[in-house]
């Protein structure tokens, strides 16, 4: 409310959806956060080309276990997760950095997600910030021409405000990742979540796993008050301890604020 208040913010405060993280664990930390119903998994730390795999067959392999594996556990028929993968720049570098290939792959994986939406992180990396805008742009418009819904997430060279803005402006990715101990202070972060909104990017509240337990409650304010399109779960790798770190700071946030209200 606070927030609110300083950057005069009138939309109500509400639960945004929370992004879980894996780490290492891919396979039994899915299977949790199915049965926790999380919005948006599992992040999976696609951070060789082995899990990549010639073509994205290793990757394409993983994606069709996860969906086979939410319809499995799913506790209810209308449970329909955002499957978002951070692939660490390895499906580009998979195919020497080619755009036109590199959503070959995605298309391939956006198939295996069927019915489920799909999100890739850092799909390529082009060696600088100014490149990154250049080919990120690129491939979202050769995935939006071959009518795509896979969406791109900005994540390495978006760093700073000024990072976060040019992607932002040059239409790079459908949302880019606000690192909250890159920006360096709450206001800072704050002002680049409210220029994506601007630019009609969707904010992506992150940080890091090796966050604590109150950075990771304080960023959770920020996110109710300035509306994020999601939230990382954090800190720690193992799941369990940032996802309820972050769910039950929002549910405490935001029964204090209708209780407030109705005061």
């Amino acid at each position: 409310r606070v927030i609110q208040d300083e950057w005069e913010l009138p939309a109500p405060l509400v639960a945004v959806p929370i992004y879980a993280q894996s780490g290492d664990d891919r396979h039994a930390n899915v299977d949790k956060m199915i049965l926790k119903a999380v919005p948006i998994l599992p992040h999976g730390l696609i951070n060789t080309l082995e899990l990549v795999g010639p073509d994205g067959i290793e990757l394409e392999r993983y994606v069709r276990w996860i969906v086979a594996r939410i319809k499995q556990l799913r506790t209810r028929p209308d449970y329909r997760p955002r499957i978002h993968l951070d692939v660490y720049g390895m499906v580009g570098a998979s195919v020497q950095g080619s755009p036109d290939r590199t959503a070959d792959i995605l298309q391939r994986l956006e198939a295996a997600a069927g019915s489920f939406p799909l999100t890739i992180e850092h799909p390529l990396d082009a060696g600088s910030r100014d490149a990154q805008i250049q080919d990120l742009a690129r491939l979202r418009r050769i995935l939006r021409a071959r009518r795509s819904q896979v969406k791109i997430v900005a994540d390495e060279w978006a760093n700073t405000a000024e990072d976060i803005h040019l992607f932002a402006a040059n239409q790079s990715a459908d949302l880019i990742q606000v690192k909250t101990p890159d920006l360096g202070s709450i206001h800072n972060t704050i002002d680049a979540i409210l220029d994506c909104h601007r630019h009609g990017v969707g904010p992506v509240l992150g940080g890091t796993c090796a966050e604590t337990d109150q950075s990771a409650r304080t960023t959770v304010h920020i996110g109710i008050a300035t509306g994020v399109a999601q939230m990382l779960a954090k800190p720690g790798m193992g799941f369990d301890e940032g996802y309820t770190i972050v769910l039950n700071e929002m549910n405490r946030a935001l029964r204090i604020s209708a209780h407030l209200d109705q005061a």
